[in-house]
């Protein structure tokens, strides 16, 4: 018996399910970073600095379905918009498939383990902390120089 070809494998991004687009999210946070433009190159750095509502241990928000109401500036990726964030990081696997290139073995959907993406080295866990704690004003000082 042939196994089913897996969704993201025969499915543009646009034709996915609400359900399979959410579920290509790896959990990683990376998107969740704060990033600071340089008004004078427009060059784009990520800070250590998360949203006030990422669990920086699970890596998730803690009101996604409220996010948009909560965080106005929250990035609402779609298949349409993907191409629009040059900063996505080249693990994200909507900016992967929209690249056309397959999903890595530590993808939570290729696993089936969501802490696979965490012992990869691929998410922010341990690495950041919350803008909570830092003025905004200090924020620059945070601009990370790791690379995942």
């Amino acid at each position: 018996m042939i196994a089913e070809i897996p969704f993201w494998q025969r499915k543009k991004l646009n034709e996915m399910s609400q359900a399979e687009w959410e579920s290509l999210c790896d959990g990683c946070g990376q998107c969740c970073l704060h990033k600071l433009e340089d008004e004078d190159t427009g060059e784009v750095f990520n800070t250590e600095l998360t949203c006030r509502f990422m669990n920086t241990d699970s890596c998730r928000c803690t009101v996604y379905p409220q996010r948009l109401q909560k965080v106005p500036g929250c990035t609402v990726l779609t298949p349409e918009t993907v191409a629009d964030y040059p900063w996505l990081p080249a693990t994200c696997a909507y900016r992967t498939l929209a690249e056309g290139r397959p999903l890595p073995d530590w993808h939570p959907l290729r696993s089936g383990d969501p802490d696979s993406v965490h012992r990869a080295g691929v998410s922010v866990r341990g690495k950041v902390i919350s803008e909570d704690q830092v003025p905004e004003e200090d924020w620059q000082e945070h601009i990370i120089h790791w690379v995942l």
